[in-house]
């Protein structure tokens, strides 16, 4: 138990992970460039498990309708990281400003045939489709999502084991994720003194 072994209260522990998560949550990757994948998913509700395919046979415009679960966006490079944020909504309004900010122009952007993707050809990006609606998940020019499609299932995986997350603390797990994932090649004890050094740059002065 880290209890036993760094001898302080229950209290304090989840005091400083929740700085930990916080620290990892600030530290977000590079804009990305060259091959992109973008995806959304839900988190939270009876549904959590269901791919979004079988979701989405509630018709093509009422993408998620009828759920209370958390919608969230993600952008994978195919370089080997990820940008995931929590969500409003999954229209173009809530989805292309995040990629503007994330994506360079000129990249190639990979999606589902979703509405919310629509014109991201006109703001400078190329744009493949894969159609999720006629079970095609990657096509002979390797335009798929299936990297972003695995990192949502490593999340709900993570999340699942937590045993229930309440909403207001999911921005700070996505967040410490999203960081395990993108640095998954380090070391343990290189991601530990990553983390130290993101404590002392984001908390010295707080």
């Amino acid at each position: 138990m880290i209890l036993a072994r760094i001898k302080i209260s229950k209290y304090k522990l989840l005091k400083i992970l929740t700085l930990l998560r916080i620290a990892m949550t600030r530290d977000l990757p590079e804009v990305f460039s060259g091959i992109i994948e973008v995806d959304e998913t839900y988190l939270g509700g009876q549904m959590k498990n269901k791919r979004k395919l079988e979701r989405c046979k509630l018709g093509k415009n009422r993408r998620g309708f009828g759920t209370v679960k958390q919608p969230v966006f993600g952008i994978l490079c195919r370089k080997g990281k990820v940008f995931a944020e929590i969500v409003p909504g999954i229209e173009a309004k809530d989805l292309q400003p995040l990629i503007e900010k994330q994506v360079k122009k000129g990249s190639t952007i990979c999606s589902d045939g979703w509405r919310g993707y629509t014109g991201l050809a006109a703001k400078g990006y190329v744009h493949r489709l894969v159609d999720h609606s006629k079970n095609e998940y990657s096509d002979r020019k390797g335009d798929h999502i299936n990297g972003l499609e695995g990192f949502w299932g490593y999340l709900k995986r993570k999340l699942s084991a937590k045993g229930g997350i309440r909403r207001e603390k999911l921005p700070i797990y996505l967040g410490e994720y999203v960081w395990r994932f993108n640095h998954r090649k380090l070391s343990l004890k290189e991601q530990e003194n990553l983390l130290f050094t993101l404590s002392f740059k984001y908390f010295r002065s707080e």
